[in-house]
């Protein structure tokens, strides 16, 4: 909105020129969104607490979560609250794929804010939306993304149903099979961020630094020079989400003042959902499908974890792991909550460093 209102204003104060910048508009994004979590953080949290919100907490989880009994949930509300004002302020509007991925939040927001609701409401009976349910709650709102995506896309677009593969110079082209794969991305995403949602400032903490990757990604696609010489596809109009991105790194450092441990709030299925999704999303546009598996390594690991432990106990009925996801795991081996986030974290910065990377190494 800044930008339609203050850039043409340049003419008579060339000080208003700056808003033509993606660079300067990002960060402010991200300054504006941490600013607005941080003021409304703890109102937040009150009216969460009043509402009588708090988290339920499993029986047969780890025993030192029992403690976390009642923090209020659903936090997430704050999280997309910052990030849609904050964009809403600063990206310009004329994006469509602003809209797309603003459309992405409300539509995987709303699905786990129903989803919280639902369990929260359910006095310990009802464990949330049936999963075959939300699976295809997400697969739908994958499909309206996927399909919107295909159409704003121009029709001559040589590498449509294309995706960059890391450390090779030529595109990969999916044909017919893209829209399916662009679909199980943003699912596989949503769900893997829902499953590494387990300890306080854990899945924020991933989901920020995994973000200022795509702050990097997001500018250099919808760069022609840039990325002409990184050989990589080339996505007009993409360097607009970097504002995108950098509200979203914004977003969780301010959700992450109150997520950090021991936690006030938790994100729940409303913020995981919704962080999970929107990642997949910008990755589908931005054609790097595949660097979103390098740069969320921790999530794929951690839903890898649960695949392989719900097949092993079905196949054989042993179990490979204390417990799924994987930081469970650790958990029960002894490992104390807080150091387990802090190393979580440190290799999710080195996944970040590795994907950048990618982006010369080819």
């Amino acid at each position: 909105m800044l930008y339609h209102l203050l850039y043409p204003l340049a003419g008579k104060f060339i000080g208003f020129n700056v808003f033509r910048y993606v660079t300067f508009r990002s960060v402010y994004a991200a300054v504006t969104a941490f600013g607005i979590c941080l003021f409304f953080g703890g109102a937040v949290i009150a009216w969460i607490k009043a509402a009588q919100l708090g988290e339920k907490i499993r029986h047969d989880g780890p025993a030192s979560h029992s403690s976390k009994a009642g923090t209020p949930t659903m936090g997430g509300i704050l999280i997309i609250m910052a990030m849609v004002i904050s964009d809403l302020l600063w990206v310009r509007w004329d994006s469509k794929f602003f809209w797309l991925t603003l459309f992405s939040i409300l539509w995987f927001g709303g699905l786990g804010f129903t989803d919280d609701l639902i369990k929260l409401l359910g006095h310990g009976k009802n464990r949330g939306i049936p999963s075959i349910w939300k699976l295809m709650g997400q697969i739908v709102g994958a499909i309206l993304i996927v399909g919107l995506y295909m159409y704003i896309l121009p029709d001559d677009y040589a590498l449509k149903s294309s995706i960059t593969l890391p450390f090779f110079k030529y595109p990969l082209n999916l044909d017919a099979l893209y829209p399916f794969f662009a679909v199980l991305v943003i699912v596989g995403s949503s769900n893997a961020v829902n499953l590494t949602d387990g300890l306080d400032g854990l899945a924020v903490g991933c989901t920020t630094f995994a973000a200022m990757a795509f702050v990097v990604v997001t500018y250099i696609s919808g760069n022609a020079k840039f990325s002409e010489y990184l050989k990589i596809i080339s996505v007009p109009g993409a360097s607009e989400l970097t504002v995108l991105c950098a509200a979203l790194v914004g977003a969780g450092l301010g959700f992450l003042w109150f997520n950090a441990h021991p936690a006030q709030i938790f994100m729940g299925d409303t913020g995981s959902l919704a962080l999970g999704g929107l990642l997949g999303t910008i990755a589908v546009i931005v054609k790097q499908e595949i660097l979103l598996i390098i740069v969320g390594g921790i999530f794929v690991v951690e839903a890898l974890s649960v695949i392989i432990q719900v097949t092993s106990f079905k196949m054989r009925g042993k179990r490979v792991f204390k417990m799924a996801p994987l930081h469970h795991h650790f958990e029960l081996s002894g490992v104390p909550e807080s150091k387990l986030i802090v190393r979580f974290w440190i290799v999710a910065i080195v996944l970040v460093l590795m994907t950048l990377s990618t982006l010369k190494l080819r």
